[in-house]
């Protein structure tokens, strides 16, 4: 039974795209890039340029889309509390700055 993918960055589904992901899809409702590192089985912050696989090139951008050979993507790659901590924080700008 295949794993179901979700945006890194919206956490939408992205079963409707098929596999292998290409360098142009996006996100069907944030329109995020998909083929980045964030997207990726290899991302980790706590590793050295923030991928595992050593023989990868350096990325410097981790959500723009990429021609990495060692793409795979990550079912793990939406994090939902990730996320409620940036939208915190864009509140909390926004309270300051009183958009």
């Amino acid at each position: 039974m295949p794993v179901e993918l979700h945006c890194y960055r919206c956490g939408a589904s992205l079963a409707k795209l098929s596999l292998p992901l290409s360098r142009r899809d996006e996100c069907p409702q944030c329109r995020a890039e998909l083929h980045v590192c964030r997207m990726c089985v290899n991302y980790d912050k706590r590793w050295r340029r923030a991928c595992r696989e050593d023989d990868a090139e350096e990325v410097k951008d981790k959500e723009k889309a990429n021609f990495c050979d060692y793409f795979k993507p990550s079912p793990n790659a939406y994090d939902p509390a990730e996320r409620e901590a940036a939208d915190a924080a864009r509140a909390a700008l926004d309270a300051l700055f009183k958009k």
